[in-house]
């Protein structure tokens, strides 16, 4: 908590040891045989961040980036600072978001809305970007805090969003993942400003531009994404996602399966029935649909929705408690990802040399002519008659990762993200070793004692109430307990929509755009 731009979501690949990403991207020194470490930024003299900054513990974990807190030698001022180990660049892919994010967050003029930009700073191993310390916690964390929670409250919040939102198309910016996680408070003050951290899939775009790669995180993702052809649009969706939620505590768009998920945005069907839409305002309802428009041609601009009767008076909505439904839903939704994100983590940290290592050799007996490059054909035969344990699924996850990434191949470092990916996901060893980080008593079930003391780990307060409602989720026997096959069907069921990874992005999020357009799926809402 109280960290500044985590990158994607709060937890991703974890650094997998250090043993084979470093590689990738070295090259080497014809005279000496010596390894040259790449640079990122070109326009920034290589220099110690320590000389500048004493770097304190760790604020947040993002998918490429540890935030840290720091301090300016001189001033004494309270920074946050966000490393980027170069070992996690594997690809051209990867080494050019972080060059656009810079360039991004210097381009992006200053706002009360948007985390102050201090610096960028590169050294042999990481890209250090220096920024606001924003200490005043998340969103829905503060929303779960407040006395009572209000139709009133959450268009100030809409404002705040929608201004950012305006900001990066008026300078010709798309975010392209606005999330809750992306928005913390400045402090911990009741008027605190809400500020947006993170701006690591934004991309730069002209009038009238078309981009086509699905990027961001599932909830949120507009249908002309899954549609591989959108503009600056998808943010006013994204942000109308984000409303829905805040009116109500659930997302609008919702499936056990990622496929359910991406069908029912494509469908486009909103439930206003559920409480407490009933006694929410007309106009905040009408605000809602116009910007979960499915055409994108229609759906308000950043302008209009600023301009929208809701926001305008935004001091006359109802200023009377949305009911604690809503709350509870919202520290659920908040707390549930926590979870995930906990057992995401102690998988990666069991990922071993040895596994890596083992991707690896496969990878070289998969490359038969030893270009360093794996082909489709190559791909299909290799784990064919290496006896590979991926299921089939698993197989075309990485012949779609290869379809889609405009090469027709994979390199070493792109074979083992992916690889990894679905170890990660499909390994029920790596499963069985995260129930038994939860099952401390190693009875062979998580109890509800012992869920509550894994989120309390993670600097949660008391957790009794949302332990008890994600039991109730997970728990599906309903005997009080949550059993191995409970967690597994938890992990393996929406996971992906959960955790925004760029790689798991570019090869799960494809492939699914590439079976909806085959099975006809994309075509549901026209």
């Amino acid at each position: 908590m109280g960290n500044c731009c985590r990158s994607p979501a709060a937890v991703a690949r974890e650094d997998v040891k250090s043993n084979f990403s470093g590689h990738d991207h070295n090259r080497k020194d014809a005279g000496a045989g010596k390894k040259v470490p790449i640079t990122v930024l070109t326009d920034v003299a290589k220099e110690n961040i320590e000389e500048k900054y004493l770097v304190d513990r760790e604020l947040g974990r993002g998918e490429f980036g540890v935030t840290y807190l720091c301090i300016d030698r001189d001033s004494r001022e309270l920074l946050a600072c966000k490393s980027i180990s170069k070992r996690k660049l594997r690809t051209a892919v990867d080494i050019e978001d972080v060059r656009r994010e810079v360039a991004i967050m210097k381009h992006l003029p200053r706002s009360s809305s948007i985390v102050t930009f201090r610096e960028a700073c590169e050294d042999d191993n990481a890209v250090h970007l220096v920024m606001e310390l924003c200490e005043g916690g998340e969103l829905f964390d503060r929303i779960v805090a407040r006395g009572h929670y209000t139709e009133r409250a959450a268009a100030e919040v809409t404002r705040t969003i929608m201004e950012v939102v305006q900001l990066c198309h008026k300078h010709g910016v798309i975010h392209r993942d606005l999330k809750p996680e992306n928005f913390l408070f400045a402090n911990k003050k009741e008027n605190s400003p809400l500020k947006a951290i993170d701006f690591g899939l934004s991309i730069f775009f002209k009038p009238g531009e078309r981009f086509s790669e699905i990027v961001g995180s599932p909830y949120y993702m507009a249908p002309e994404v899954l549609k591989r052809n959108y503009g600056p649009e998808i943010d006013i969706w994204s942000a109308g996602v984000i409303l829905y939620i805040l009116l109500c505590g659930v997302p609008p768009f919702w499936a056990e399966s990622e496929q359910g998920v991406a069908q029912a945005i494509i469908r486009g069907i909103i439930d206003f029935k559920r409480d407490p839409w009933p006694s929410i305002s007309e106009s905040a309802k009408s605000l809602v649909r116009q910007m979960l428009e499915p055409d994108p041609k229609i759906r308000l601009t950043a302008k209009q929705v600023l301009e929208h009767p809701w926001l305008q008076n935004a001091k006359k909505a109802p200023n009377v408690p949305l009911g604690d439904v809503v709350k509870s839903r919202l520290k659920q939704f908040s707390m549930m990802n926590r979870f995930k994100r906990k057992a995401l983590r102690v998988i990666a940290e069991f990922l071993s040399i040895e596994e890596v290592e083992d991707v690896k050799e496969m990878f070289k007996k998969i490359d038969t002519d030893n270009d360093g490059i794996v082909s489709i054909e190559e791909l299909k035969a290799g784990l064919h008659n290496f006896g590979s344990q991926l299921i089939e699924s698993e197989v075309q996850t990485l012949v779609e990762a290869i379809d889609t990434n405009g090469k027709g191949t994979l390199d070493c470092g792109e074979f083992i993200a992916v690889s990894l990916h679905l170890q990660r996901m499909a390994n029920d060893e790596h499963i069985r070793k995260a129930f038994s980080y939860f099952d401390k008593d190693g009875n062979g079930y998580i109890e509800p004692d012992e869920l509550r003391d894994a989120l309390m780990e993670d600097g949660a307060d008391d957790c009794t109430d949302v332990a008890n409602d994600i039991f109730h989720e997970v728990d599906t026997d309903k005997d009080g307990r949550i059993s191995y096959d409970e967690f597994a069907a938890m992990m393996r069921t929406g996971t992906d929509w959960r955790k925004a990874s760029r790689h798991y992005s570019r090869g799960r999020f494809n492939s699914l755009s590439v079976k909806l357009m085959k099975d006809g799926s994309l075509n549901l809402g026209e």
